[in-house]
């Protein structure tokens, strides 16, 4: 007979890493980004409290926050260098290591939906562009204008970037990549990524957020990871799978994992931050930056929001 539901279930979830402190952000942008934390919060924790599953926790949470313009993803999405905005997504379900991911999106409102789709209702896991975009308005999803997603905030961005020589990323590192991790009644673990890339990219790049076993990774038998920062280095260490495999083969713990391999990024040169959740729920962030925008739900009644790294 299968085992019983253990009523324990955990959600972690970021809102991306990087100058985040209280001399950067005003307050307004400050209880901003926690109301949207905690709504993303509210909605990932409402589908485990309900017995639901964690890939079903982490893409709700994932779509509150790509409908926040406080963050770097979906509406509120950085300019490329051309002054366009592309978004980039993954998810993968830890049971059986199902995944879907999506790069250079322009028109599907929540991303990580279309990356569901893509691993649900497709042959394959990746899919990019133009597309990727079709897939999605062949699959009934919601699609927006390019003026959902645009903010002013973004655009400001990218005027101080045109106006420095464009040859540079992120002026101003306040707003992040978002996402999520889960363990749900049923001992299954999930993992969710979006963003909008960083401001001024060129030539259709793409980070580590969509990139199974970098910037997202989901498995039972280890933890499931989603990460924001510095994505080149991201990818280089491939720190999704990187994490899982310490913990996994190695016998390192969640947090042990997690900050051995934020160093080894640190150490190529990037920075940046993870959240992570264990087989047996157990919650961990770790990050090199200033900030992280991060939050934590479990079935003990934790709620709780942060920013700053002294939190």
């Amino acid at each position: 007979m299968p085992s019983p539901p253990d009523p324990r279930w955990t959600l972690v979830i970021h809102g991306g890493a990087g100058t985040l402190t209280r001399d950067t952000l005003t307050p307004d942008q400050d209880a901003g980004a926690r109301a949207g934390l905690a709504a993303a919060l509210e909605a990932g924790a409402a589908v485990l409290a309900g017995g639901g599953a964690a890939i079903d926790a982490v893409e709700a949470a994932v779509r509150v926050l790509e409908d926040d313009p406080h963050f770097n993803a979906g509406r509120g999405a950085t300019f490329t260098h051309a002054g366009g905005i592309e978004h980039d997504a993954a998810i993968m379900d830890g049971r059986d290591r199902n995944a879907g991911a999506v790069a250079g999106t322009a028109t599907t409102r929540h991303p990580v939906s279309l990356a569901r789709a893509v691993m649900t209702d497709s042959r394959h896991v990746f899919l990019s562009g133009a597309g990727a975009d079709a897939f999605s308005r062949q699959q009934g999803l919601e699609q927006a204008a390019s003026d959902w997603f645009a903010v002013p905030e973004r655009r400001r961005q990218w005027d101080e970037l045109m106006a420095s020589g464009g040859d540079s990323f992120d002026v101003d590192m306040k707003y992040g990549t978002v996402g999520a991790v889960a363990r749900d009644v049923h001992g299954h673990l999930a993992a969710a990524t979006s963003t909008g890339g960083v401001t001024g990219k060129r030539w259709g790049r793409i980070g580590d957020s969509p990139v199974i076993g970098a910037g997202t990774f989901a498995d039972d038998r280890a933890c499931a990871v989603s990460c924001t920062g510095s994505g080149e280095y991201f990818l280089r260490v491939g720190v999704g799978h990187e994490i899982a495999a310490r913990v996994r083969l190695a016998g390192a713990s969640v947090a042990d994992a997690a900050r051995g391999v934020l160093a080894e990024v640190k150490a190529l040169g990037g920075v940046g931050g993870v959240i992570v959740v264990g087989a047996g729920g157990e919650p961990v962030w770790q990050l090199t930056t200033p900030g992280m925008n991060r939050g934590l739900a479990t079935s003990a009644g934790v709620r709780t929001v942060a920013i700053y790294g002294d939190e």
